[in-house]
C-alpha cells in the first residue's frame, strides 16, 4: 500500500526545494554576448551615420530611404519612418554650424562599443555616439550617450526605437523634433 506525503512532509521538502543554492538554479544571463552586441551596435551606428550624411549637401545623394535590415537586425517600420523624417528634417535644415556660415564637407558617425542588457523579449543598448562634422577649415566635435531598444522573436532581432540619455544634449545630427 502506498502512503500519502503527510502534509507537514511536504511541506518540508517544498522548502528545501526553495533553499536550494542559486548555482543549481539555471537562469539566463542578463548581458548579451559580445556579437550579438557588435551586431546591434553596427545596426544602429548604421542609423546614426545616415543622419549625419543628410547634413553634408550633395548633389547626387543615394536614397534618403532609411535600410530595412542592418547586418540581420531589422528596423521597425514605425522606427524607419521616423528616421526617414529626420533625414528629409537635417537635409532641409541649415547646413552650417552657424547661420551663413561655411557648409558642411563632412561627416562621421560611430558608436563605442556600447552594453546591452536582455530583459525578455526586450534588449536595450546603451553607447556613447562620437560624431565628427566638418566645415570649410573646422569641425564640430560631439559625444553623446544614447540609448537603442530591440525586440526578440526567436532569432528574429528588430530595432525599436532609439533616444539620448544625456538630457541637456542637442546633437547636430539630431532633428529639432524628435519623435524616435
Amino acid at each position: 500500500m502506498v502512503r500519502p506525503w503527510p502534509r507537514v512532509g511536504l511541506t518540508v521538502v517544498l522548502a528545501a526545494c526553495l533553499l536550494a543554492p542559486p548555482s543549481t538554479v539555471q537562469r539566463e544571463s542578463p548581458v548579451v554576448d559580445a556579437d550579438v552586441t557588435r551586431q546591434l551596435t553596427i545596426a544602429a551606428s548604421t542609423l546614426l551615420q545616415h543622419r549625419s550624411q543628410a547634413l553634408v549637401q550633395k548633389h547626387h545623394r543615394d536614397s534618403t530611404d532609411v535600410p530595412r535590415e542592418v547586418f540581420g537586425v531589422r528596423i521597425s517600420p514605425r522606427l524607419a519612418r521616423s528616421q526617414e523624417r529626420a533625414v528629409r528634417e537635417l537635409e532641409n535644415r541649415n547646413r552650417a554650424p552657424v547661420e551663413g556660415g561655411p557648409a558642411y564637407t563632412g561627416a562621421r558617425t560611430s558608436l563605442d562599443d556600447g552594453r546591452a542588457v536582455r530583459k525578455g523579449d526586450r534588449i536595450t543598448l546603451e553607447a556613447v555616439e562620437h560624431t565628427v562634422v566638418r566645415y570649410g577649415n573646422g569641425k564640430v566635435t560631439q559625444s553623446v550617450r544614447r540609448r537603442f531598444v530591440f525586440r526578440t522573436r526567436g532569432e528574429q532581432i528588430t530595432m525599436v526605437a532609439e533616444r539620448v540619455l544625456d538630457p541637456d544634449a542637442h546633437p547636430v545630427n539630431d532633428p529639432v523634433s524628435p519623435a524616435r
